[in-house]
């Protein structure tokens, strides 16, 4: 059997800068159809299982490395980070984010408007990724991975990351009880929104804000790739999207690191 194309991917030039293999991956290359064309790698969508596992095959592969090899939680919108030493295999832990110092261990994230976030330290030979939608990103999914890292032998502020492709400001508008819930937080997390095109909504800038939660964390070293997933849909699946076209699902981005 011919082995497909490599896959094409989004990097980090800061991550590549660092030395780190790394990939986001865009939702060409795989072997799902309709909704989920073509490399969906979410196994909570309700796409073929098997079209699933050939796509995370193909991502694992991406690396040299087998499937198993490909660590990603059970998403659940929370702020827990989990230390992965081997291959979880089916059992997926509850939790947004994977780190490891473990060499041929790929952390990875799942996400399609959420932001995923890459994270290494190349001297303590740690890395990381996170999963940070508004809710996890607000409650602190960053920060706990950062710790998680710290943990494991890392330094914040030789810690390295990247946010890759996600919904942006221009495409994600929300109402005023959104607004207030960043702002009961902490008054000054109010700069990351500006007005909406309709009265009492907002637009959130959410890459700008992970940003401000890996400065916050002591990561001063951070980017982001600046793709809009919900405005790009050649290139990525989007949950908003896909809700404003009246669609029943959507695939599954990867975001991928490794050792």
């Amino acid at each position: 059997m011919t082995e497909p194309a490599p896959l094409p991917v989004i990097t980090s030039p800061l991550l590549e800068a660092a030395g780190v293999r790394h990939a986001f991956f865009t939702r060409q290359g795989g072997v799902s159809a309709g909704l989920y064309g073509s490399l969906n790698v979410g196994p909570g969508s309700e796409d073929s299982p098997e079209d699933v596992a050939e796509n995370r095959r193909r991502t694992a592969a991406h690396f040299g490395l087998p499937p198993e090899a490909l660590n990603t939680c059970h998403q659940v919108h929370s702020a827990e980070a989990r230390i992965a030493e081997r291959p979880w295999g089916a059992a997926r832990p509850e939790a947004d984010a994977v780190v490891t110092r473990t060499p041929g261990l790929i952390c990875g994230a799942l996400a399609a408007d959420c932001a995923p976030v890459l994270l290494a330290d190349p001297d303590a030979g740690v890395v990381g990724a996170a999963h940070a939608g508004w809710k996890g990103a607000l409650g602190g999914v960053v920060a706990d991975a950062v710790a998680k890292m710290t943990e494991l032998g890392a330094r914040p502020g030789r810690i390295v990351a990247a946010v890759g492709p996600c919904i942006a400001q221009a495409s994600y508008e929300v109402g005023a009880e959104f607004l207030d819930r960043f702002a009961a937080a902490d008054a000054g997390h109010e700069r990351f929104f500006r007005s909406g095109e309709s009265a009492g909504k907002h637009m959130f800038d959410l890459p700008g804000f992970v940003l401000s939660r890996l400065a916050a964390a002591g990561v001063a070293n951070a980017e982001w790739v600046g793709r809009d997933t919900c405005a790009e849909a050649d290139l990525f699946f989007s949950n908003r999207r896909a809700f404003k076209r009246g669609e029943a699902d959507y695939g599954r981005l990867l975001s991928a690191i490794v050792l």
